[in-house]
């Protein structure tokens, strides 16, 4: 139990490697509040999870909803031990040129502007229980992407951000890293891979970009961010933890 009875506080936990993530802090004995955007979804997983478990429909690009499912996450449990920012999207799948303002907003409000809210509103319970923050990045933060240049600037800012926070906050004894995954099966992965005019070829590319072999399921990401967050991890802040199967050593599965 790595996690037993601390209360962390999950953005985008309701799908995908968010929701890999509540079911393993759940399964190591945290409690959890799930923070999406969707009411349905996150209901439906707070009640999966248990009784024990929380959940709030929020935006978290708008500061004020952020502020009020913080202050309603202390009001319930007293206390806040983690911070995982993971709520991301990733489109539009563009060059730069291409990208409009309404979309570049988008991303940056969600992707990387979020984590200010959160931080902001979290900063003084993660203080008191001298708690952690993981956020989510991704491996094109590092090495970059065709077409998606906005979502991987705000993951290349991500990654900086953590360090940087690593360092404002190591004196309060609150630890900040980040996950890097590269390609994780998630639904919606599998749908863009369906979509694709030769499903069977996407996938086979998707696993082979990994040098281990093969394209991971969202609990591979999940275990790590387990550690991160748990006292086994107590000395590693500012960290920018690769979870890619090697993808970033050359991007194609060795003969």
């Amino acid at each position: 139990m790595q996690l037993k009875d601390k209360v962390i506080f999950l953005t985008g936990g309701s799908t995908g490697i968010g929701w890999d993530c509540a079911r393993a802090y759940a399964a190591e004995g945290a409690k959890v509040i799930i923070v999406a955007r969707g009411a349905e979804a996150v209901a439906q997983a707070v009640a999966t999870l248990g009784p024990e478990h929380l959940g709030f429909a929020c935006d978290v690009s708008r500061d004020r909803e952020v502020q009020d499912a913080i202050a309603n996450s202390l009001a319930h449990y007293g206390r806040l031990d983690a911070v995982h920012n993971n709520a991301g999207i990733g489109t539009p799948a563009k060059a730069i040129h291409e990208t409009t303002d309404a979309e570049w907003d988008d991303l940056f409000n969600i992707n990387l502007k979020s984590v200010l809210h959160t931080t902001r509103h979290a900063f003084t319970a993660l203080q008191a229980s001298r708690g952690t923050i993981l956020n989510t990045s991704s491996l094109v933060g590092v090495i970059g992407q065709e077409i998606h240049a906005a979502y991987t600037a705000t993951k290349g800012g991500m990654n900086t951000l953590t360090k940087s926070m690593a360092l404002d906050y190591a004196r309060h004894g609150i630890r900040v890293n980040a996950v890097c995954p590269a390609g994780t099966w998630t639904p919606m992965l599998r749908q863009w891979c369906a979509e694709q005019p030769q499903p069977a070829t996407t996938e086979r590319y998707l696993n082979e970009i990994h040098p281990l072999g093969y394209c991971p399921e969202g609990d591979a990401i999940a275990d790590a961010c387990v550690y991160l967050l748990s006292d086994k991890a107590r000395f590693v802040t500012g960290h920018i933890m690769h979870v890619s199967g090697g993808a970033e050593l050359g991007y194609r599965r060795p003969l």
